[in-house]
C-alpha cells in the first residue's frame, strides 16, 4: 500500500527485454541501503518488487509482459526519470490517499502548459473508468496522488504546483506522452457493493 506522495525521482539506468518482460534497473543511490530484496516499490505509481542489488547504487526490478501492456514502464530507458515511493509503515501520515500500485491503464497527457507559478495538466479519460472520478476526488497520476480540479466527458484537468513540478517526473513530460493511472480504490469497492459514487 503506498501514499501516492512521491518521495523522489530516480534515473533509469537500463531497461532490457528479456524473453518474459523486461529487466528494469534504476540508480537508487544511498537509500539502497535501506531496501531489502523482496520489498515492494512503486515506480510511476506501479508496485514493483526489488529483484537484486547491482553495484554503484543500481537496484533490479523484472518487468512481466502484462506490466509492459498496462504501464508506461516499457517507455523508460536510459536518461529518462521515474517517480518512486516506498510502501506505507503503519503510523505513518497519509497525506495523499490509498494507492495500491495497480495499474488500471495508460493515458495521454491532452495539454500540459505553465500558467502564472503553477502549471496545467489535461490528461485523456478512458471512457471505461470515467465512473471512478469526481471533481475535487483523488487520482494516481504516475504515482502521484492529485486532485482532479476539472472533469470533462474525455477528459481531467489537475493543477500541479511548483512544489510537485519540482520534486516528481513532471518535468520531463509532455503532451502526447502516456502516464499511468489508477484510479479511486473507495469507489472501485463501492461499485462492487451495486453503489455509485453519485448515490454514495
Amino acid at each position: 500500500m503506498f501514499t501516492g506522495i512521491v518521495e523522489r525521482t530516480v534515473a533509469v539506468r537500463e531497461l532490457i527485454p528479456v524473453e518474459t518482460g523486461a529487466r528494469l534497473v534504476l540508480e537508487l543511490g544511498e537509500i539502497v541501503g535501506e531496501l531489502v530484496l523482496g520489498e515492494s516499490v512503486a515506480v510511476n505509481g506501479c508496485c514493483l518488487t526489488v529483484a537484486g542489488f547491482e553495484s554503484g547504487g543500481g537496484v533490479r526490478f523484472d518487468l512481466l509482459a502484462e506490466t509492459l501492456r498496462l504501464t508506461n514502464l516499457g517507455q523508460l530507458g536510459s536518461g529518462k526519470v521515474a517517480n518512486m515511493e516506498r510502501a506505507l509503515r503503519v503510523g505513518d501520515r497519509l497525506s495523499g490517499h490509498f494507492v495500491q500500485g495497480h495499474i488500471d491503464c495508460c493515458a495521454e497527457i491532452l495539454n500540459w502548459e505553465e500558467v502564472g507559478q503553477d502549471h496545467r495538466l489535461v490528461i485523456w479519460l478512458p471512457a471505461e473508468f470515467a465512473r471512478y472520478v469526481i471533481s475535487k476526488g483523488s487520482i494516481t497520476v504516475d504515482g502521484m496522488s492529485l486532485t482532479i480540479a476539472d472533469l470533462g466527458l474525455d477528459r481531467f484537468t489537475i493543477w500541479i504546483t511548483p512544489h510537485t513540478w519540482a520534486v516528481t517526473n513532471l518535468r520531463q513530460r509532455a503532451a502526447g506522452e502516456l502516464v499511468n493511472l489508477e484510479f479511486d480504490l473507495l469507489a472501485k469497492y463501492l461499485e462492487r457493493q451495486g453503489l455509485s459514487l453519485q448515490s454514495a
